[in-house]
């Protein structure tokens, strides 16, 4: 008989930190536009935005993340502020 094991890691796999995502509603210069970058990149511009800004963020990864458990195409709000909890150490 084979016992399952299942923990955090079954839930929310390794992130591909390095992959495209486009963060949408955030501000540049006087418009609200959309940044594309790494989706670490694109974390860390959401860390630094003001509160409007982040409760209007819409982040879009390039491919769905299991995450949680479920699989994610897009992140907002409290999704992206737990999705910033897993970011590596900055170098």
């Amino acid at each position: 008989m084979v016992e399952a094991t299942w923990n955090d890691e079954a839930k929310t796999p390794e992130i591909d930190w390095k992959a495209s995502a486009a963060l949408q509603n955030v501000p540049r210069g006087s418009e609200d536009l959309t940044e594309v970058t790494s989706l670490e990149g694109a974390v860390r511009a959401w860390l630094v935005l003001d509160a409007k800004h982040r409760a209007n963020a819409l982040l879009t990864p390039d491919k769905p993340i299991l995450f949680d458990g479920a699989s994610m195409e897009h992140f907002s709000g409290e999704g992206i502020a737990a999705l910033a909890e897993h970011l590596p150490d900055s170098q």
